[in-house]
């Protein structure tokens, strides 16, 4: 896969901030946000796109998750084994307040984290909305188990890509929204100097 570099961005106000690409998987985004905390950081914001179980969320439209459905299994090396895992309250209230400055409609809800491709049927998206899912990803829950275990600040601020609710899947050319992922991109900067 090559090299993952660690970018050193610096504000128009002097603050500098470490930006890196997360990979695709919990076990790859853990893996190197594990050696970025090794290299000291303690505040942490991810940002990217993820599925939704409703086709009611907009492409593009903002989700910060404040828990995780663990259908994955890398938070389960790092908590103890439960059917959710909780978000950082303090990250959520930092991102809620940079949303709500740049008047960002969103929405805070649950997501679900699984790490089996081709995998979201219609009866475990039925199941998932019943349990008050919003979303569908790969990297929340345990992102945020390894935050909790490593006691850092960790938020995550996601946007709505495909439609995986209805009988035939919607691609919805989510990952081509390059203005919604860069205006993502910069919040999710934001809220970390705030953090």
């Amino acid at each position: 896969m090559g090299k993952h570099p660690v970018y050193a961005l610096e504000t128009e106000a002097g603050q500098r901030v470490a930006v890196f690409h997360s990979g695709v998987g919990a076990p790859l985004a853990v893996g190197l946000l594990e050696e970025l905390i090794a290299l000291g950081g303690r505040k942490f914001i991810a940002c990217g796109g993820a599925g939704v179980l409703n086709r009611d969320i907009a492409v593009g439209h903002v989700i910060i998750p404040e828990s995780a459905v663990r259908d994955e299994g890398t938070s389960y090396h790092y908590l103890p084994p439960s059917r959710e895992v909780a978000g950082d309250p303090a990250a959520i209230r930092t991102l809620e307040r940079v949303l709500q400055r740049h008047h960002v409609p969103y929405i805070v809800g649950k997501t679900w984290t699984t790490d089996a491709f081709y995998r979201e049927t219609p009866d475990k998206v039925a199941r998932r909305r019943a349990e008050g899912c919003l979303t569908v990803e790969m990297e929340t829950a345990a992102f945020f188990a390894l935050a909790q275990f490593r006691q850092v600040a960790f938020g995550q601020l996601l946007y709505g890509g495909d439609d995986v609710s209805g009988d035939d899947w919607d691609h919805r050319d989510w990952e081509k929204r390059t203005s919604v992922r860069e205006r993502l991109f910069w919040l999710a900067l934001e809220a970390c100097l705030e953090l």
